[in-house]
């Protein structure tokens, strides 16, 4: 494995995502898992089943340090190419993995073959991740975790991961976002205040969302460990309170 970061990311695989015939349900449902142990969601890319875009991808998602979800792809079939575009874009060779070919040989028997079996033909140095519904195996290549794109396999899998490999990044204590209105002000005028807030609280996130039509509302949220987002939020609002900006609703946990 990489040196761990505590950066996750998804990778969203499938034609049917970017043509609109099937939505996407993993991002949420990834949110919720993450969140329900303190972690929390980084980015996310959808890439269709072009290989050279999908090696490409993961070329680059495999270059970085961050933990890295990747949905689909991993069957027998022709259009199934995660697999070979993750040994590809790592610089490794494919190989039966000698644990994913015990498990469908238990699970099929001898009807694991001559097809079946390529769904455990994973890049050199690959591990198992147990699937709880119908057995067959996804795969781990050291912080990316390969699983089907089928959610009720997926999620399971997903769980198990974070359960099993990264316990040690779980937070009891969960991030708040806290959320105030600024009013009847320009966003222009609120830059200098807004970076200084962001230089003396670099451990919180403060974001502004302007309102796009209607009265001029601007939303600020700060979002961080509870004690040190309350102390950048209580700051903003001194701050803006100073320079005689009106500030509107406030939304807090």
């Amino acid at each position: 494995m990489s040196p761990q970061s505590t950066r996750v990311g998804l990778v969203l695989i499938g034609d049917e995502l970017l043509s609109g015939k099937r939505t996407d349900k993993h991002m949420p449902k990834a949110i919720e898992l993450l969140a329900a142990r303190g972690m929390e969601l980084s980015w996310a890319r959808m890439v269709g089943d072009d290989a050279q875009v999908l090696e490409q991808t993961l070329r680059e998602t495999l270059a970085g340090p961050d933990i890295v979800f990747s949905f689909g792809g991993i069957g027998a079939t022709p259009d199934d190419r995660t697999r070979q575009c993750a040994a590809a874009a790592a610089g490794v060779e494919l190989e039966f993995n000698a644990e994913g070919r015990r498990i469908l040989e238990e699970r099929f028997g001898e009807d694991a073959y001559p097809k079946r079996i390529h769904m455990v033909e994973w890049p050199v140095g690959a591990r198992v991740i147990p699937n709880p519904v119908n057995r067959v195996p996804g795969f781990s290549f050291g912080d990316h975790h390969f699983v089907p794109g089928f959610p009720n396999m997926a999620w399971p899998m997903i769980e198990w991961v974070l359960e099993t490999h990264y316990r040690h990044l779980h937070r009891l204590e969960r991030d708040v976002e806290l959320l105030v209105e600024v009013l009847d002000t320009p966003e222009s005028a609120l830059i200098d205040p807004m970076q200084t807030l962001m230089d003396a609280h670099p451990s919180v996130r403060i974001a502004c969302l302007p309102n796009a039509g209607g009265a001029r509302v601007i939303e600020f949220g700060v979002r961080g460990a509870p004690a040190a987002a309350r102390a950048a939020f209580e700051d903003l609002k001194n701050t803006f309170r100073d320079a005689g900006v009106p500030l509107g609703r406030e939304s807090t946990p």
